[in-house]
């Protein structure tokens, strides 16, 4: 395995962000609000943006930076590395932050389609990466992560990875070839509900409900559904049989959705974004070569 030394010894518990945008935000928000790590514990670094930083850390109160010797320091220094920068700025900042990290430290990745094999050679060495898959429901503490490790990840950097990730939501912990399907359940996953809810607004809307009114019916309808399932642990089919009389109002629903191969659609939606993910990983792939 290759090794790599610097002069800073790691300070336990220390997270740095690479990258200040939203999911970084999301993930910070979590972090102290779940009492996982003190603001003082974390720094958030960007490129340019010190109005992006300054809000930060009246936010917040965590410690941030552009200025490039601090930024060394405090990613020399941090025991965890969370990548979060845009996908076409990975190789220009991945390979001019690889002389300050060493293989002592966890790398943290939440940009799609970016693979372990390629973190670790931007890097030249082989560090400890963990491989994320969150969705924008982190933001409000409703996320779905999925994290694949790679081999050098200890059991100690598995467990705070793992906590990282529930401070903002459900984990998954999965093999990193699954990602790609993962990211077409629950990495786009919001958008389909999000967009059958538009659906489900308008109608009521074209039925004569208010604006508000078809909005709140359908928050709360999608809010209730969702809570249901998860409280009851209940499969499904098995509670959509529970409100489905026969030849009753959601029956006849139900059989214009069927009519309309909804599920048959639905579960293309799923493949076409996972072969989206694999074709966007090979991009990656390609225009770091």
């Amino acid at each position: 395995m290759v090794t790599k030394e610097n002069n800073y010894v790691p300070h336990p518990g220390t997270i740095c962000f690479y990258g200040a945008g939203s999911m970084a935000e999301a993930m910070v928000r979590g972090l102290i609000h779940k009492q996982v790590a003190s603001p003082g514990s974390i720094s958030m670094l960007n490129r340019s943006n010190q109005e992006r930083l300054v809000f930060l850390t009246q936010q917040y109160g965590v410690v941030t930076s552009n200025q490039p010797e601090q930024k060394n320091k405090l990613l020399s220094e941090a025991s965890i590395i969370v990548l979060a920068m845009k996908p076409k700025d990975v190789k220009e900042a991945i390979t001019s932050i690889a002389p300050y990290l060493t293989d002592k430290q966890l790398i943290v990745s939440v940009i799609t389609g970016l693979s372990i094999a390629t973190i670790q050679k931007l890097l030249g060495f082989q560090a400890p990466i963990a491989r994320t898959m969150p969705n924008t429901s982190s933001s409000i503490g409703y996320g779905a992560t999925g994290i694949s490790f790679s081999d050098e990840v200890s059991s100690e950097q598995q467990q705070q990875v793992l906590t990282m990730f529930e401070a903002v939501g459900t984990v998954s912990v999965i093999p990193e070839e699954k990602l790609e399907i993962l990211t077409g359940v629950s990495g786009s996953g919001p958008a389909y509900i999000y967009f059958m809810m538009e659906a489900m607004i308008a109608a009521g809307m074209e039925g004569g409900l208010s604006a508000q009114q078809a909005r709140d019916l359908t928050v709360q309808t999608v809010l209730g559904a969702a809570v249901m399932m998860r409280e009851t642990g209940e499969d499904p089919a098995k509670l959509r049989a529970a409100i489905t009389s026969p030849n009753g109002t959601t029956q006849a629903a139900l059989d214009v959705l069927r009519e309309g191969n909804f599920t048959e659609t639905v579960k293309a939606a799923v493949r076409r974004a996972e072969e989206r993910s694999n074709e966007l990983g090979q991009a990656v792939k390609e225009a770091l070569q």
